[in-house]
């Protein structure tokens, strides 16, 4: 029986459990107040309903108007789910139903199972939701006693073909070690710092996505946003042919080009060509019908799109037939999770060849958390292992000297290394070009010099007669034939 799978209700939840849950066992999700914990179990019971479907939610706190009008106010269906509400009636207070001789356990306990009972015989659900398991503790009389009822109370429902899911606050007040022993499934949901997430701890009978997943509950409730980690990835080598930069000089630095499903860092000082030698490769790839998007994080798309025309890139176009999308990434508006599956969305339904960063530092900036070089690895690890090709544009401080390739240390993230460099020759600012590292080929050890002008990029022959040209300022070797 445990084969079989039922879906949560969640898609990204789903994907993290390897297609959902084994039907017939009770599953624990764990959380603080405002954690999502109820709006999951609303995604939980209104999904995959049939003819034959019953749907039970046992709420032992809020009331079943309440519950009924939040779940809707989410936009969940809750007519055909049955609400067993065992939460403490208005009377309670009115009539001052306290017990001075009995505990709470002695006179509550009895009726509130009969309840259940009678409920669960009666209709056969196939899929039950107690909200919340903390309450049922404070009806036992001691942690031994509920540790007995509870696993009963899940025998008792699974027993009946059920498929349970049960809450706990999991505080320090009311500690759950007891219920993660017992249940067959852990889930927890937390809110830290306004930064919801949700792990996975335990699935018997299944496998499942190790780590924390950034979720978000909105209009339409739960978001779920699978973390691509780079284990669960497995690099693939496409045997295509490489991407050229329709540049014969450019091409010639790179041995034919760039090759398919490889990780490709553009470095340089502001201003310098960077963003237009990326563009240039992917104007290449749409004039063959391959689709690219570009995800921008400091510049304003407009901007990008008159400076990409002036060019001689012809963005507008490539965006009209569908080629491109330009996409504005708003500082902090996205998880690093979030944003890693919209590039998996737009890979994975849009058909995207090639996906452009531009920048690393703008995707430092606009996301928060610890691990973000991690993340942006777990990014291109997953574009390689689907045979996307990646660009990532970096920006480096300084103009001329001190050459470095990065100012964040990520170069062992690329496959490929591209650098443009200002250079000062005969008192005049000029461009030059190079390819420090190709990890599937070989590639021109020499640099060249690289115009930008209205007509596009122009790539000159090998600078043989300079050396120094890193430092920015360059010596000849021999008196230049123009002198």
């Amino acid at each position: 029986m445990t084969n079989q799978l039922c879906s949560t209700g969640v898609r990204g939840l789903d994907e993290i459990l390897n297609g959902g849950l084994p039907v017939g066992q009770a599953y624990l999700v764990r959380g603080g107040p405002g954690c999502g914990k109820t709006t999951l179990g609303w995604h939980f019971l209104t999904t995959e309903i049939t003819a034959t479907s019953n749907r039970l939610f046992i709420s032992l706190g809020e009331s079943g108007p309440q519950l009924a009008r939040n779940g809707q106010a989410l936009g969940f269906s809750t007519a055909h789910i049955h609400i067993l509400d065992l939460s403490p009636g208005t009377e309670f207070f009115v009539k001052n139903l306290a017990y001075d001789l009995f505990s709470a356990a002695e006179i509550e306990a009895s009726p509130l199972h009969e309840q259940i009972i009678d409920q669960v015989e009666r209709l056969k659900p196939d899929r039950i939701f107690v909200d919340s398991m903390t309450q049922f503790r404070y009806l036992a009389s001691d942690p031994y006693q509920f540790r007995k009822q509870a696993i009963a109370f899940l025998r008792f429902l699974t027993g009946h073909g059920a498929t349970v899911l049960f809450t706990s606050e999991g505080s320090q007040e009311a500690p759950d070690e007891d219920l993660q022993f017992i249940s067959d499934g852990i889930i927890t949901l937390q809110l830290v710092d306004n930064e919801r997430s949700i792990h996975v701890a335990k699935l018997r009978g299944g496998t499942f996505w190790r780590g924390h997943h950034a979720m978000r509950i909105g209009s339409k409730g739960l978001e779920i946003f699978p973390k691509l980690l780079p284990a669960e990835t497995d690099f693939v080598l496409p045997n295509k042919k490489p991407i050229s930069a329709g540049i014969p000089e450019m091409d010639e630095l790179l041995n034919g080009g760039l090759e398919r499903g490889t990780v490709t860092i553009i470095t340089g000082p502001s201003g310098v060509g960077k963003t237009t030698l990326g563009l240039q490769f992917i104007k290449e790839a749409a004039g063959r019908g391959e689709r690219s998007v570009v995800y921008v994080f400091e510049e304003a798309v407009a901007t990008l799109l008159d400076r990409c025309e002036g060019v001689n890139i012809p963005v507008r176009a490539m965006v009209d037939r569908g080629t491109l999308s330009v996409i504005k990434i708003e500082a902090l508006a996205y998880s690093p999770d979030e944003f890693a599956n919209l590039v998996r969305l737009e890979v994975e339904q849009s058909g995207s060849k090639i996906v452009m960063l531009d920048s690393i530092s703008g995707y430092k900036l606009s996301f928060r958390g610890d691990e973000l070089t991690r993340n942006l690895h777990g990014l291109c690890q997953y574009l390689k292992s689907r045979g996307v090709t990646m660009l990532l544009v970096n920006e480096v401080e300084s103009i001329t000297g001190d050459f470095r390739v990065t100012e964040l240390g990520i170069s062992y993230l690329a496959d490929n290394i591209v650098f443009l460099r200002y250079l000062e020759v005969r008192g005049q600012l000029r461009r030059a070009i190079g390819v420090l590292k190709k990890r599937l080929s070989d590639f021109e050890k020499t640099l060249r010099e690289v115009e930008i002008t209205r007509y596009g990029i122009k790539v000159g022959q090998p600078l043989t007669q300079l050396r120094g040209i890193l430092s920015g300022v360059p010596e000849f070797i021999k008196p230049s034939n123009d002198a």
